[in-house]
């Protein structure tokens, strides 16, 4: 278990200076930002979800009175606490109140079960747990009986919708109706919050964002996409998400004072619904996604005529499918690549229909710096393929707590190591070749295949495993475990099953299971897992062809 360290992140003094003087980093922090907003328009619709609509006045005021019935109940700055919420106005007024008073989010997916929850608990040495009672069939009651059970330091935990046992979360919030607040109890170069890696090796590692840090992006994002007052963005993917919270997402259309729409399931048919109906002009989707809204469009007769750009991102978009969006959809497609440690890209809105198509966009800042490198080290001839490192002014410099994960991530000098093999175009556009890593890229949800092997080696009928990518065109990859079983094979079903009771993400169940009778050795016997997965991928695509 993790010790209670306060999450820090911190850049060289000179290189902060730097990204004060010009202007990156404004002191500014959540709290007196949506303040601020709340005092120039407070009657402009600010959340719409669900059945609720709420002003920017009364989401500033929510937040207000659930910061203060959160300090009632002895919660202190600095704490963690794990907000496991879907896409409901809540989860909006959470983070704020956090924000406000100085606790510090630790953002778990809808998705996340058990395993996940525990490992983000002990990291973060979470203080408390701020979920669901139900969603999208889900029942999150014994996920939290389970966890303050495995976590006895998660000693409170609140509830939106039927709590039980536990602490209702309006409860709070109507405790502190008509108590004070400080507008801002933290410091812009203080952790605002703890995001999740994507996990490339064992579970995921917790991403220390600053008030100033993570604002720039925001502010700059809502830029590059031509976000202002007028917006109306969709929230359709899981809005803990770093790509629908600020590129620019929900954050950056609230910081400009637009309109966000939250959609509990990105299903075209609720979606476009809500865009005819709310006016929606701006969403982000993950390329599986993006071609079920263009089936539906080429058979739907939904008006969305409001909607103006889609931005795609969290795993390569296919040239051919984004031809397919201006065509079919009527609107511009804003290609984005990047991480929840920093870097973002995006291709710009007035760009050529070949840059839009063909690229991943190019950086925020003109102080990210990008290297592109060999397997030495060395920087590759312009326009070759190689490993991306990068640091800037929203790039973190380490993750909490987890020395041995900083040490293979960061270089010395302070360049984060993306595990992305990328090339530069003439025009300093990325193009995204493939990862280095063995992440699996499922859909947009990052996958270990360290993390899935470990939970398969635990089952008794199970002798050796190795799970690996397959290229899917729905999906962008696809899992597939392979399994050398002892004396007695279980079925495929029995496998999924296993994971899915092992309390993991319905994501992470591998979509195939092929049984073998044993994996290629080396001469010496021996042979790295990267190199085992990369012989057992190609001997599926191998098989699938003949």
């Amino acid at each position: 278990m993790s010790n209670n360290i306060i999450p820090q992140q911190t850049w060289p003094a000179e290189f902060a200076q730097r990204y004060r003087e010009k202007g990156y980093w404004q002191g500014e922090t959540f709290g007196q930002w949506l303040h601020d907003r709340a005092q120039q328009h407070p009657d402009r619709e600010a959340i719409v979800g669900g059945e609720q609509r709420w002003s920017y006045h009364q989401l500033n005021q929510y937040a207000n009175e659930l910061a203060a019935g959160l300090l009632q109940h002895g919660l202190e700055k600095g704490q963690r606490v794990l907000v496991h919420l879907p896409n409901i106005p809540e989860f909006i007024s959470v983070i704020f109140a956090l924000f406000r008073i100085g606790l510090i989010p630790v953002y778990v997916l809808p998705a996340h079960r058990i395993a996940e929850a525990e490992h983000f608990a002990n990291d973060a040495q979470a203080v408390a747990y701020i979920g669901v009672d139900q969603h999208a069939g889900f029942n999150y009651l014994p996920l939290a009986r389970e966890l303050q059970k495995r976590c006895p330091h998660v000693e409170k935990i609140y509830i939106v919708g039927q709590s039980e046992e536990f602490t209702a979360l309006h409860s709070v919030q109507a405790k502190g109706q008509g108590k004070a607040v400080p507008i801002n109890a933290a410091q812009a170069s203080d952790v605002a919050f703890l995001q999740i890696s994507g996990g490339s090796t064992g579970l995921s590692k917790l991403i220390p964002r600053t008030h100033d840090d993570y604002i720039y992006t925001l502010r700059e994002s809502a830029k590059i996409a031509g976000l202002d007052a007028r917006s109306v963005y969709l929230g359709a993917l899981p809005i803990a998400h770093n790509f629908p919270m600020s590129s620019p997402g929900f954050l950056g259309t609230l910081y400009v004072g637009g309109k966000v729409v939250l959609s509990t399931v990105p299903s075209p048919e609720q979606c476009f619904t809500l865009i005819e109906r709310e006016g929606v002009t701006d969403t982000s989707l993950v390329p599986p996604l993006l071609l079920l809204w263009l089936e539906a469009a080429s058979h739907n007769k939904a008006q969305l005529h409001s909607l103006k750009v889609i931005q795609v991102g969290g795993a390569k978009l296919a040239a051919e499918v984004a031809k397919r969006v201006r065509p079919v959809l009527g609107v511009t497609l804003q290609q984005v690549f990047g991480m929840a440690e920093g870097l973002i890209n995006y291709t710009r809105l007035d760009d050529s229909d070949d840059l839009i198509v063909h690229t991943q966009g190019r950086p925020i800042s003109p102080d990210d710096e990008i290297l592109i490198v060999d397997d030495q080290g060395r920087a590759v001839p312009e326009g070759e393929p190689g490993y991306l490192l990068t640091r800037g002014p929203y790039t973190i410099r380490a993750y909490h707590n987890n020395p041995s994960a900083n040490a293979r991530s960061f270089t010395n000098d302070g360049f984060y190591r993306t595990g992305d093999i990328v090339r530069r175009t003439a025009e300093g556009y990325l193009v995204v070749q493939g990862r280095a890593n063995d992440h699996i890229n499922r859909a947009g949800e990052k996958i270990s295949a360290e993390e899935i092997e470990d939970h398969l080696l635990a089952h008794p009928q199970v002798f050796d495993a190795a799970v690996v990518s397959i290229p899917d065109e729905f999906l962008g990859e696809r899992s597939c475990a392979f399994i050398i079983p002892k004396a007695e094979k279980p079925r495929p079903v029995e496998i999924k099953r296993w994971i899915r009771e092992r309390g993991l993400a319905d994501f992470k169940v591998p979509d195939q299971v092929v049984f073998v009778d044993q994996f290629v050795e080396t001469a010496a016997l021996k042979i790295s897992r990267k190199e085992l997965r990369a012989q057992l991928r190609a001997q599926l695509q191998n098989n699938s062809e003949h």
